[in-house]
């Protein structure tokens, strides 16, 4: 059974940080594809981040490029977005998906609320 738990979420001031995390369950972890979305209240989910297997190859949404920094620990099955400089506009729910390849299903977390003030 596959399991993705995000945590960290909460609330920030414009300006803050916050790191997100999303424990796996359930995959080979290592060799899947993880991504980072999140949804805002009337808005489309939209793909934030994107961490390949190895770890080296990672794609941002231009919205979040220079502030927030996606990674994995393979050894603890887990996920992570470093998110800085928070501005009002990244208020939404974030989620964790996994992937294996192309073509493998995604599975999605539960999703963790952000919300940053002005």
């Amino acid at each position: 059974q596959v399991q993705l738990v995000e945590s960290g979420g909460g609330l920030v001031q414009a300006g803050g940080s916050l790191r997100l995390s999303c424990a796996a369950s359930g995959i080979s972890f290592s060799i899947n594809t993880m991504r980072w979305y999140r949804q805002a209240p009337g808005k489309q989910r939209e793909l934030v981040a994107q961490i390949k297997p190895g770890g080296s190859s990672t794609d941002y949404a231009d919205s979040v490029k220079g502030r927030f920094t996606i990674s994995r620990d393979n050894t603890k099955n887990t996920v992570y977005l470093q998110m800085n400089s928070l501005k009002p506009e990244d208020t939404a729910v974030y989620y964790c998906s996994s992937r294996l390849g192309i073509y493998g299903n995604e599975y999605w977390g539960q999703g963790t609320q952000v919300t940053v003030s002005s």
